[in-house]
């Protein structure tokens, strides 16, 4: 083992020390509660939808005329098929849940503002990503859901001033659902929004490790007691537990609540309910409440404000003297998300 050890030495002079400097940065107190540090959460189960999606590349064919048939496949008889395509989506719809909450708690607790704004939108662009990749990845199946939900989300495309014709071109590979549509979705999810995701949790994370994480003092903590504690092992214990956690959650979801095929996609026939994935729940009612352009230009509307909030936020301030002023619209915003997830998700159509 000594041997080994300086082997290893000789060609990579760290020593444990240095090591330790370099990778044990102190933690503040508050993140020693698992449901302040939702960050770490969405990044593990990407890390599942990575290898369980490389795992069912293996017998995915995207084409219009196999890819129903290649998950039926793998659902039906392919060795463990049928679990690890069932982890996969439901390591989706809790990737999905995770960033929605992380991105939540970092509004509520303010921890966008100065010198942290730049690392807001880069979060708002992982958000948007994580969408478009439950999105994408849902069409790939090619049922009657996902080939309508598709021709509905380009049609939407469509009704955006000036760019909407090339946006809904871009999304199917022509001015309709056709043979190419299919294989774009597939590089679309498993290759393109990945890497820009990859590349975006690095420049996350090493802002994130410049400028700290942002501290928050509690009630139940002492004033005079330590502040912060080490990241490894104290801290690194809680990610590995929560990921135990999170993998025994999977296999039970998978389980009990396997995927499942639906009808396959019949481009004569329209389902007499179209209903996208429930975090396009809200997206979808406020399409029904208002015409198409409108309702189009107004979520544009609100994604940018949400962009630049930091800012907003600011001039608030400045303006009302109330330091809580975004807590309480924030507030508003979470009520309306919800009644309008829930509004759709009670509605038959």
């Amino acid at each position: 083992m000594s041997q080994i050890k300086r082997w290893f030495q000789e060609r990579l002079p760290i020593s444990g020390l240095q090591l330790a400097e370099l990778t044990n940065e102190p933690v503040p107190n508050h993140l020693r509660r698992w449901w302040w540090c939702l960050g770490g959460t969405p990044a593990y189960l990407f890390v599942v939808q990575i290898v369980t999606g490389i795992l069912l590349a293996f017998y995915y064919q995207p084409s219009p005329e196999t890819a129903y048939q290649s998950v039926r496949r793998i659902t039906e008889e392919v060795n463990y098929g049928w679990y690890i395509r069932s982890v996969h989506k439901w390591a989706a719809t809790l990737m999905i849940a995770a960033v929605i909450l992380h991105q939540m708690r970092v509004y509520f607790t303010a921890a966008y503002r100065k010198p942290r704004e730049i690392n807001w939108m880069i979060g708002m662009c992982l958000l948007l990503i994580t969408l478009n990749i439950g999105f994408t990845g849902y069409s790939l199946v090619f049922e009657q859901l996902s080939y309508w939900g598709a021709t509905v989300a380009a049609n939407i495309c469509d009704t955006v001033p000036f760019v909407g014709v090339y946006a809904k071109q871009l999304l199917l590979g022509g001015d309709s659902y056709n043979e190419n549509t299919v294989p774009r979705f597939y590089i679309l999810h498993a290759a393109v929004l990945p890497v820009t995701m990859i590349g975006l949790l690095v420049i996350h994370i090493a802002i994130l490790r410049l400028q700290g994480v942002t501290e928050l003092q509690f009630e139940d903590e002492p004033a005079d007691g330590p502040q912060h504690f080490d990241f490894f092992p104290d801290h690194l214990y809680t990610e590995l537990i929560a990921g135990l956690v999170l993998m025994i959650l999977l296999s039970v979801l998978a389980t009990i609540f396997p995927a499942t095929m639906g009808p396959q996609a019949n481009p004569l026939i329209t389902p007499e309910e179209i209903k996208p994935e429930w975090f396009f729940y809200a997206t979808f009612r406020w399409l029904k409440l208002f015409s198409g352009t409108v309702a189009v230009l107004s979520m544009g509307f609100i994604v940018f404000t949400m962009f630049v909030w930091p800012f907003i936020d600011s001039g608030l301030r400045r303006l009302t003297g109330l330091d809580d002023i975004s807590f309480w619209i924030g507030i508003v915003g979470v009520f309306l998300l919800v009644g309008l997830t829930t509004w759709e998700a009670l509605d038959a159509h």
